[in-house]
């Protein structure tokens, strides 16, 4: 698999049915180890290794509706009270990252209302607060340090 901009992290591989798999400590199993999901276990250590977000407020690869459309979101981190913290899209390093990525995830989050959203292809990654006032949302430059906010 391709390097990413991540720092190096440890996995767990196996083949099955003549498809390489990666463990996922989010879901606890081995799922079929793509580009997109190698961006997104990455992320996932990124979580819990660098901003020391417990494993228990991780969430991934849920369904959810938006206008009667069946969609599915990559990662989401939550508070301790449900509310949901950050909203992340993954994509493939091939795929660049364009305003369409961004209308995607900013859809999603009209629903789910995440605080911050970080959109990634392994090698780029953009980092965004919401203001919902103004339904808008603004750059930063790196995810702030995770702290327990109710």
């Amino acid at each position: 698999m391709q390097e990413l901009n991540f720092p190096t992290y440890q996995f767990r591989f196996k083949n099955s049915e003549n498809k390489l798999k990666i463990f996922d400590e989010i879901r606890k199993k081995f799922v079929v180890l793509t580009p997109e999901e190698w961006v997104r276990q990455h992320c996932v250590q990124y979580l819990i290794q660098e901003k020391e977000i417990p494993k228990s407020l991780i969430n991934i690869e849920k369904e959810l509706t938006i206008n009667s459309l069946k969609k599915r979101y990559d990662i989401v981190v939550f508070h301790p009270n449900g509310n949901i913290y950050i909203l992340i899209e993954c994509k493939a390093p091939k795929i660049n990252i364009t305003q369409s990525t961004f209308d995607q995830i900013a859809q999603y989050n009209l629903l789910l209302k995440a605080d911050f959203l970080m959109v990634t292809n392994g090698l780029n990654h953009y980092y965004c607060i919401m203001d919902f006032k103004k339904e808008k949302y603004h750059f930063l430059n790196k995810l702030p340090n995770y702290s327990i906010q109710p």
